[in-house]
Protein backbone atom coordinates (compact mmCIF):
# COMPACT_ATOMS: atom_id res chain seq x y z
CA UNK A 1 0.00 0.00 0.00
CA UNK A 2 1.26 3.41 -0.63
CA UNK A 3 1.67 6.11 1.96
CA UNK A 4 0.47 10.19 0.89
CA UNK A 5 1.64 12.93 2.28
CA UNK A 6 -0.75 15.91 2.96
CA UNK A 7 -3.19 17.63 4.90
CA UNK A 8 -5.14 15.65 7.78
CA UNK A 9 -7.52 16.78 10.48
CA UNK A 10 -4.38 18.37 12.23
CA UNK A 11 -4.75 18.71 16.14
CA UNK A 12 -3.66 21.68 18.04
CA UNK A 13 -0.57 21.43 19.65
CA UNK A 14 -0.65 22.19 23.66
CA UNK A 15 0.51 21.26 26.32
CA UNK A 16 0.71 21.62 30.02
CA UNK A 17 3.80 23.15 32.31
CA UNK A 18 3.18 19.85 34.56
CA UNK A 19 3.42 17.32 31.51
CA UNK A 20 6.15 19.07 29.62
CA UNK A 21 7.93 19.09 33.16
CA UNK A 22 7.95 14.97 33.07
CA UNK A 23 9.94 15.55 29.88
CA UNK A 24 14.13 15.21 29.96
CA UNK A 25 14.24 16.50 25.94
CA UNK A 26 12.02 18.38 23.75
CA UNK A 27 13.04 15.71 21.35
CA UNK A 28 10.25 13.32 20.15
CA UNK A 29 12.49 10.87 18.94
CA UNK A 30 14.53 10.71 22.47
CA UNK A 31 11.72 11.60 25.12
CA UNK A 32 9.05 8.86 25.96
CA UNK A 33 6.98 12.08 27.39
CA UNK A 34 7.79 14.58 24.22
CA UNK A 35 6.82 12.06 21.81
CA UNK A 36 3.69 12.22 23.01
CA UNK A 37 3.15 15.75 22.63
CA UNK A 38 5.39 17.33 20.42
CA UNK A 39 4.10 17.34 16.65
CA UNK A 40 5.96 16.09 14.25
CA UNK A 41 6.29 15.69 10.08
CA UNK A 42 5.53 12.16 10.67
CA UNK A 43 1.70 12.93 11.32
CA UNK A 44 1.64 14.12 7.78
CA UNK A 45 2.02 10.92 6.21
CA UNK A 46 -1.32 9.34 6.04
CA UNK A 47 -1.61 5.33 4.92
CA UNK A 48 -4.80 4.15 2.54
CA UNK A 49 -6.69 2.22 5.24
CA UNK A 50 -6.16 5.61 8.15
CA UNK A 51 -9.19 7.71 9.04
CA UNK A 52 -9.71 10.67 10.82
CA UNK A 53 -12.57 8.80 12.34
CA UNK A 54 -11.04 5.21 13.05
CA UNK A 55 -13.63 3.75 15.33
CA UNK A 56 -16.31 5.52 13.32
CA UNK A 57 -17.71 7.81 16.06
CA UNK A 58 -19.67 9.27 13.24
CA UNK A 59 -21.13 6.48 12.14
CA UNK A 60 -23.20 5.82 15.26
CA UNK A 61 -23.37 9.82 16.37
CA UNK A 62 -27.62 9.36 17.22
CA UNK A 63 -27.65 13.03 18.26
CA UNK A 64 -24.87 16.01 17.94
CA UNK A 65 -23.03 14.90 20.46
CA UNK A 66 -23.98 11.50 21.70
CA UNK A 67 -22.36 8.25 20.45
CA UNK A 68 -24.49 5.16 21.08
CA UNK A 69 -22.66 2.08 19.62
CA UNK A 70 -22.64 -0.82 22.33
CA UNK A 71 -26.12 -1.73 23.58
CA UNK A 72 -25.57 -1.00 26.74
CA UNK A 73 -23.20 2.23 26.78
CA UNK A 74 -23.25 5.65 25.10
CA UNK A 75 -20.80 8.00 24.66
CA UNK A 76 -21.46 11.88 25.16
CA UNK A 77 -18.80 14.27 23.85
CA UNK A 78 -18.87 17.13 26.49
CA UNK A 79 -15.96 18.90 24.86
CA UNK A 80 -13.75 18.72 22.22
CA UNK A 81 -11.19 20.32 24.33
CA UNK A 82 -7.83 18.90 25.99
CA UNK A 83 -5.45 20.22 28.37
CA UNK A 84 -2.59 18.18 26.08
CA UNK A 85 -3.03 17.16 23.07
CA UNK A 86 -1.96 13.55 22.22
CA UNK A 87 -0.16 13.64 18.99
CA UNK A 88 -1.79 9.61 18.35
CA UNK A 89 -5.30 10.98 19.26
CA UNK A 90 -7.79 8.71 17.49
CA UNK A 91 -10.53 11.45 17.95
CA UNK A 92 -9.29 13.73 15.45
CA UNK A 93 -12.16 14.63 13.42
CA UNK A 94 -13.45 16.01 16.71
CA UNK A 95 -11.01 16.92 19.19
CA UNK A 96 -9.45 20.59 19.15
CA UNK A 97 -12.33 21.63 16.62
CA UNK A 98 -15.45 19.85 17.47
CA UNK A 99 -17.47 22.99 18.86
CA UNK A 100 -16.07 23.66 22.38
CA UNK A 101 -18.77 22.87 25.32
CA UNK A 102 -21.64 21.00 25.04
CA UNK A 103 -24.48 23.70 24.99
CA UNK A 104 -27.82 23.34 26.94
CA UNK A 105 -29.92 22.07 23.45
CA UNK A 106 -27.45 19.33 23.26
CA UNK A 107 -27.32 18.02 26.06
CA UNK A 108 -31.05 17.92 25.82
CA UNK A 109 -31.17 16.42 22.92
CA UNK A 110 -28.97 13.63 23.96
CA UNK A 111 -31.30 13.28 27.49
CA UNK A 112 -34.11 13.04 25.07
CA UNK A 113 -32.89 10.21 23.20
CA UNK A 114 -31.38 8.45 26.55
CA UNK A 115 -35.31 8.27 27.63
CA UNK A 116 -36.29 6.75 24.94
CA UNK A 117 -33.60 4.13 25.27
CA UNK A 118 -33.73 2.04 28.64
CA UNK A 119 -31.16 -0.43 27.08
CA UNK A 120 -28.33 1.68 28.11
CA UNK A 121 -27.09 1.38 31.86
CA UNK A 122 -23.52 3.04 31.39
CA UNK A 123 -22.72 6.60 30.23
CA UNK A 124 -19.12 7.90 29.14
CA UNK A 125 -18.45 11.61 29.56
CA UNK A 126 -15.41 12.61 27.08
CA UNK A 127 -14.06 14.25 24.23
CA UNK A 128 -11.80 15.85 24.91
CA UNK A 129 -11.31 15.86 28.05
CA UNK A 130 -14.70 16.14 30.21
CA UNK A 131 -12.73 18.10 33.18
CA UNK A 132 -12.12 21.12 30.90
CA UNK A 133 -15.11 21.85 32.02
CA UNK A 134 -15.81 23.86 35.44
CA UNK A 135 -17.11 21.75 38.70
CA UNK A 136 -20.34 23.72 38.17
CA UNK A 137 -20.99 22.30 34.34
CA UNK A 138 -19.92 18.98 35.05
CA UNK A 139 -22.34 18.60 37.56
CA UNK A 140 -25.17 19.89 35.66
CA UNK A 141 -24.22 17.13 33.01
CA UNK A 142 -24.33 14.49 35.33
CA UNK A 143 -26.65 15.68 37.35
CA UNK A 144 -28.96 15.84 34.19
CA UNK A 145 -28.24 12.52 33.15
CA UNK A 146 -29.17 10.91 36.77
CA UNK A 147 -32.60 12.54 36.12
CA UNK A 148 -32.90 10.24 32.65
CA UNK A 149 -31.67 7.70 34.75
CA UNK A 150 -30.39 7.94 38.45
CA UNK A 151 -29.22 4.02 38.30
CA UNK A 152 -26.62 5.23 35.03
CA UNK A 153 -22.83 4.01 35.87
CA UNK A 154 -21.50 7.36 34.70
CA UNK A 155 -17.77 6.93 33.52
CA UNK A 156 -15.31 10.49 33.59
CA UNK A 157 -12.61 9.38 30.92
CA UNK A 158 -9.83 11.94 31.91
CA UNK A 159 -6.03 12.72 31.37
CA UNK A 160 -6.07 15.01 33.87
CA UNK A 161 -3.73 13.45 37.20
CA UNK A 162 -1.67 13.34 34.42
CA UNK A 163 -1.49 16.67 32.42
CA UNK A 164 -2.52 18.66 35.32
CA UNK A 165 -2.94 16.82 38.69
CA UNK A 166 -4.25 20.12 40.66
CA UNK A 167 -7.38 20.02 38.62
CA UNK A 168 -8.28 17.34 40.95
CA UNK A 169 -9.39 19.62 43.62
CA UNK A 170 -10.87 18.55 47.04
CA UNK A 171 -13.88 20.20 45.53
CA UNK A 172 -14.29 18.14 42.69
CA UNK A 173 -13.33 14.69 44.14
CA UNK A 174 -16.61 16.09 47.03
CA UNK A 175 -18.79 16.30 43.59
CA UNK A 176 -18.51 14.34 41.63
CA UNK A 177 -18.65 11.70 45.08
CA UNK A 178 -21.80 13.03 45.53
CA UNK A 179 -23.40 11.24 42.71
CA UNK A 180 -23.83 7.44 42.98
CA UNK A 181 -22.03 5.33 40.57
CA UNK A 182 -19.33 7.26 39.43
CA UNK A 183 -15.82 5.85 37.64
CA UNK A 184 -13.07 7.59 37.05
CA UNK A 185 -11.07 6.45 34.04
CA UNK A 186 -7.46 7.86 33.43
CA UNK A 187 -4.99 7.56 30.80
CA UNK A 188 -1.46 6.98 31.58
CA UNK A 189 0.99 5.71 28.95
CA UNK A 190 4.78 5.44 30.94
CA UNK A 191 5.94 5.50 34.43
CA UNK A 192 7.19 8.88 34.42
CA UNK A 193 3.70 10.12 34.09
CA UNK A 194 2.87 8.55 37.75
CA UNK A 195 4.60 12.06 39.63
CA UNK A 196 3.44 12.47 42.90
CA UNK A 197 1.10 14.94 42.05
CA UNK A 198 -0.79 12.69 40.17
CA UNK A 199 -0.86 9.86 43.37
CA UNK A 200 -2.19 13.23 45.46
CA UNK A 201 -5.46 13.60 42.72
CA UNK A 202 -6.25 10.01 42.78
CA UNK A 203 -6.01 9.60 46.41
CA UNK A 204 -8.83 12.45 46.63
CA UNK A 205 -10.56 10.64 44.12
CA UNK A 206 -10.70 7.24 46.01
CA UNK A 207 -11.26 8.97 49.24
CA UNK A 208 -15.03 10.79 48.03
CA UNK A 209 -15.68 6.90 46.62
CA UNK A 210 -14.54 7.11 43.09
CA UNK A 211 -13.24 4.01 41.68
CA UNK A 212 -10.19 4.63 39.26
CA UNK A 213 -8.97 2.55 36.40
CA UNK A 214 -6.77 3.25 34.06
CA UNK A 215 -6.18 2.64 29.98
CA UNK A 216 -3.02 2.73 28.07
CA UNK A 217 -2.35 2.67 24.34
CA UNK A 218 0.73 1.09 23.40
CA UNK A 219 3.17 3.11 21.79
CA UNK A 220 6.45 2.62 19.70
CA UNK A 221 9.21 4.22 21.04
CA UNK A 222 7.17 5.41 23.98
CA UNK A 223 5.79 2.12 26.34
CA UNK A 224 6.64 -0.88 23.45
CA UNK A 225 8.92 -3.30 26.18
CA UNK A 226 7.94 -5.04 29.04
CA UNK A 227 10.14 -3.55 31.80
CA UNK A 228 8.43 -0.25 30.96
CA UNK A 229 4.77 -1.54 30.63
CA UNK A 230 5.76 -3.74 34.17
CA UNK A 231 6.77 -0.66 35.57
CA UNK A 232 3.82 1.60 34.54
CA UNK A 233 1.32 -1.34 35.80
CA UNK A 234 2.87 -1.92 39.12
CA UNK A 235 2.58 2.02 39.91
CA UNK A 236 -0.75 1.78 39.06
CA UNK A 237 -1.82 -0.37 41.05
CA UNK A 238 0.26 1.20 43.97
CA UNK A 239 -1.42 4.13 43.41
CA UNK A 240 -4.79 3.07 43.95
CA UNK A 241 -5.59 2.33 39.97
CA UNK A 242 -6.49 -0.69 37.93
CA UNK A 243 -4.97 -1.33 34.67
CA UNK A 244 -7.93 -1.81 32.45
CA UNK A 245 -6.89 -1.77 28.83
CA UNK A 246 -3.83 -1.92 26.81
CA UNK A 247 -5.16 -0.46 23.90
CA UNK A 248 -3.80 -1.60 20.69
CA UNK A 249 -2.96 1.94 18.07
CA UNK A 250 -5.61 2.75 16.41
CA UNK A 251 -5.91 3.69 12.53
CA UNK A 252 -6.23 7.24 13.20
CA UNK A 253 -4.78 9.19 10.20
CA UNK A 254 -0.95 10.60 11.02
CA UNK A 255 -0.46 7.93 13.54
CA UNK A 256 1.22 4.89 11.79
CA UNK A 257 4.79 5.81 13.68
CA UNK A 258 3.06 5.49 16.73
CA UNK A 259 1.85 1.49 15.93
CA UNK A 260 3.53 -1.80 17.09
CA UNK A 261 2.62 -4.65 15.53
CA UNK A 262 0.14 -7.33 16.92
CA UNK A 263 2.31 -9.81 17.28
CA UNK A 264 4.62 -8.05 19.44
CA UNK A 265 1.59 -6.94 21.81
CA UNK A 266 0.76 -9.93 22.03
CA UNK A 267 4.86 -11.04 22.98
CA UNK A 268 4.23 -8.35 25.77
CA UNK A 269 1.34 -9.71 26.99
CA UNK A 270 2.89 -13.45 27.50
CA UNK A 271 6.29 -11.87 28.87
CA UNK A 272 3.85 -9.13 31.52
CA UNK A 273 1.56 -12.58 32.24
CA UNK A 274 4.49 -14.11 33.84
CA UNK A 275 5.65 -11.28 35.63
CA UNK A 276 2.41 -9.42 37.18
CA UNK A 277 -1.15 -10.78 38.76
CA UNK A 278 -4.00 -10.07 37.51
CA UNK A 279 -4.56 -7.32 39.64
CA UNK A 280 -1.90 -5.62 37.56
CA UNK A 281 -2.98 -6.78 34.59
CA UNK A 282 -4.76 -5.20 31.61
CA UNK A 283 -6.88 -6.45 29.00
CA UNK A 284 -5.08 -6.31 25.79
CA UNK A 285 -7.53 -4.38 23.07
CA UNK A 286 -8.22 -3.21 19.82
CA UNK A 287 -10.77 -1.05 18.09
CA UNK A 288 -11.77 -2.90 15.12
CA UNK A 289 -11.81 -0.48 11.77
CA UNK A 290 -14.74 1.37 10.55
CA UNK A 291 -16.41 0.67 13.72
CA UNK A 292 -16.40 -2.81 14.29
CA UNK A 293 -16.30 -2.56 17.97
CA UNK A 294 -13.81 -3.39 20.51
CA UNK A 295 -12.43 -7.06 21.40
CA UNK A 296 -10.21 -8.82 23.29
CA UNK A 297 -7.13 -9.37 21.10
CA UNK A 298 -5.69 -12.91 22.38
CA UNK A 299 -9.07 -14.19 22.62
CA UNK A 300 -10.20 -12.91 19.55
CA UNK A 301 -7.31 -13.65 16.81
CA UNK A 302 -8.39 -16.02 14.23
CA UNK A 303 -5.67 -15.59 11.80
CA UNK A 304 -2.70 -13.73 10.61
CA UNK A 305 -2.31 -13.27 6.51
CA UNK A 306 0.14 -12.32 5.11
CA UNK A 307 -1.17 -8.64 5.09
CA UNK A 308 -3.51 -8.45 7.79
CA UNK A 309 -4.89 -9.91 11.25
CA UNK A 310 -8.28 -11.42 11.05
CA UNK A 311 -10.18 -11.20 14.35
CA UNK A 312 -13.50 -12.15 15.55
CA UNK A 313 -15.50 -8.90 16.06
CA UNK A 314 -18.57 -8.35 18.75
CA UNK A 315 -21.23 -9.28 15.78
CA UNK A 316 -19.40 -13.03 15.26
CA UNK A 317 -18.13 -11.93 12.18
CA UNK A 318 -14.76 -11.68 10.38
CA UNK A 319 -12.87 -8.10 10.88
CA UNK A 320 -9.41 -7.34 9.25
CA UNK A 321 -6.84 -4.87 10.94
CA UNK A 322 -3.80 -4.60 8.68
CA UNK A 323 -0.41 -6.13 9.43
CA UNK A 324 1.76 -3.33 9.35
CA UNK A 325 5.82 -4.13 9.87
CA UNK A 326 7.96 -2.86 12.93
CA UNK A 327 9.69 -0.18 10.42
CA UNK A 328 7.40 2.89 10.86
CA UNK A 329 4.06 1.71 10.77
CA UNK A 330 4.07 0.73 6.91
CA UNK A 331 3.11 -2.56 5.64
Amino acid sequence: MKATSGPVARLPYGVTPAFARLARSEDPRRDPIAAQYVPTESERVTLPYETDDPIGDTRYLVTERLVHHYTDRALLLVSDRCATYCRFCFRRHFTGHGGGRITESQLEDACTYLGGAPGIKEILLSGGDPLMLSDQELETIIGRLKKVDPRYIIRVCTRMPVFLPSRVTESLAHMLGSFDSIWAVIHADHPRELSDDLRVAVRRLLAAGIPVLDQTVLLRGINDDADTLEELFRGLVRAGVKPYYLFQGDLAAGTSHFRVTIERGIELMRELRSRLSGLALPTYAVDLPRGAGKVPIESSLLRIEEDAYVLRGPDGGEHRYPRESNQGGHP
